[in-house]
């Protein structure tokens, strides 16, 4: 059986002249051409040097179609998504032909125009991913139509949480972003690691204000204990970097910056910090990260946006920031930091085992056995 993938996932040409793309979105597909004869991907190519957290695709069988990279918070970048939707739409129709099976990544420009020429104009089979907030109020006028086109569906809609009336079509699925290997090394670090203070903290993602790092910085520089935390880990990057490296020389607490990292420098993190640190607005699904850190028991220290909260629990295997703000955080950081150990322990081992749906492996089998 051929599959073929319709995705914005960014890819770039190493110093090598390899094909690599957006990690976690590769090890997928690396692991969905063991099932498939052929997997064609049609992805945003960019002439950009490769962030760290790229990968090479591991098998032959993966066929990359590169498109041109449309959208962004400007006019300009909004036509670009009309300006090269023909040619987009040529390269998905004609590899159409070359597969059995397709599956659209959503919400992002091309879904705008894809959803509905792909329910309209083809019968073949295939599914629609929408990776964003399903109940998202006031959401974006693209996401918020591709959304509609979605639920008005008769082909299966893969969607994160489960939530009141949700259509039929629609299947809640996790999000992978873990190999046995990790779960094997998870349970085997918890059984050691020790939750007592100094405090080690982390945050993974980009760094901007709507992923919280400004209220990250804001509560730790406002908590009274200071002398019970360690070092704050942020991991990313973003246009503000500067701003926040300044913001967190005058906190009082030890703030690194580490950039971009590969999941194995990531997971050298996981493993050292008790806690993971993302109070979030933006528009999230059920953010991988948190499973990630989850299974290196990182306990979560999470806003309730989306599928979060069904995942975190308050106080039983993590924490939820409510409302969302800078001084709320700083409650709960030190209350936090006041808790004895084996209260931590505790929510660390209950978080490991909820986020055993997360493997590969499991999301492996459920598309083969749900969808194809």
């Amino acid at each position: 059986m051929k599959l073929l993938i319709i995705s914005h996932t960014e890819h770039y040409k190493d110093t090598n002249g390899t094909i690599v793309g957006w990690g976690s979105t590769i090890t997928e597909l690396n692991f969905l051409s063991e099932e498939f004869d052929e997997i064609y991907h049609i992805g945003v190519l960019k002439n950009e040097v490769p962030p760290p957290s790229s990968l090479p695709y591991t098998n032959r069988n993966i066929h990359f179609i590169p498109i041109a990279v449309t959208g962004g918070g400007t006019i300009f970048q909004k036509f670009n998504i009309v300006w090269n939707a023909p040619s987009t739409i040529y390269k998905v129709f004609k590899t159409l032909n070359k597969v059995d099976i397709f599956q659209l990544r959503t919400p992002t420009g091309i879904g705008v125009y894809l959803i509905p020429l792909l329910t309209l104009f083809s019968r073949k089979k295939g599914w629609f991913k929408y990776a964003g907030n399903w109940i998202q109020v006031n959401a974006p006028f693209g996401y918020a139509l591709q959304r509609w086109f979605l639920k008005k569906q008769k082909r299966i809609v893969t969607i994160n949480g489960k939530w009141p009336n949700q259509p039929a079509h629609c299947y809640s699925f996790e999000n992978p972003c873990l190999k046995e290997i990790d779960r094997r090394e998870g349970k085997s670090l918890i059984t050691t690691k020790e939750y007592s203070a100094p405090y080690t903290f982390c945050f993974v993602g980009r760094l901007e204000d709507q992923k919280g790092v400004r209220r990250i910085i804001e509560a730790f520089t406002l908590i009274k204990i200071k002398d019970k935390v360690d070092t704050v880990h942020m991991i990313g990057n973003g246009k503000d970097l500067s701003e926040y490296k300044d913001l967190a020389s005058r906190s009082g607490i030890s703030f690194k910056f580490h950039g971009f990292l590969g999941f194995e420098e990531v997971k050298k993190i996981y493993k050292i910090s008790h806690f993971f640190l993302l109070p979030s607005s933006a528009s999230e699904g059920f953010p991988k990260v948190i499973a990630e850190a989850m299974n290196f028991g990182c306990i979560p220290i999470v806003s309730d946006v989306s599928a979060i909260g069904q995942y975190v629990k308050d106080k039983k295997n993590g924490f939820i920031i409510s409302p969302n703000s800078s001084a709320e955080l700083k409650i709960t950081l030190e209350q936090i930091i006041g808790l004895p150990s084996n209260a931590l322990i505790f929510k660390a081992k209950n978080g490991y085992e909820i986020v055993s749906n997360f493997t590969y492996d499991y999301y492996i089998n459920r598309i083969i056995s749900q969808i194809v």
